[in-house]
């Protein structure tokens, strides 16, 4: 069980936390969060159910948008999208 985080393309990574209980999902999801630019996309895949409720409060209270929810076999994948970073939108 080792938290896996890896850029799959341009602006889309993936974190797989699969196998850890909270606080642990939440915390590794905010500091891959942190090291994306703004508008880049994560893969998130966990199995904790009490997770879903802890991230979804997380990226809502951030900013963050959650723009596709799946299950299968057990694994949510969730694909995060970092919000926009308001001054660079506001100075072009």
């Amino acid at each position: 069980m080792a938290m896996k985080f890896e850029k799959k393309a341009e602006g889309l990574f993936m974190l797989d936390v699969t196998g850890y209980v909270c606080p642990h999902p939440q915390i590794y999801t905010k500091k891959a969060l942190e090291k994306m630019k703004n508008g880049d996309v994560v893969e998130l895949v966990f199995d904790n159910p009490s997770s879903s409720e802890s991230i979804a409060a997380m990226c809502e209270a951030q900013g963050n948008e959650i723009v596709e929810k799946n299950m299968a076999n057990g694994k949510y994948v969730w694909k995060i999208k970092k919000k926009a970073d308001v001054a660079s939108v506001v100075s072009r």
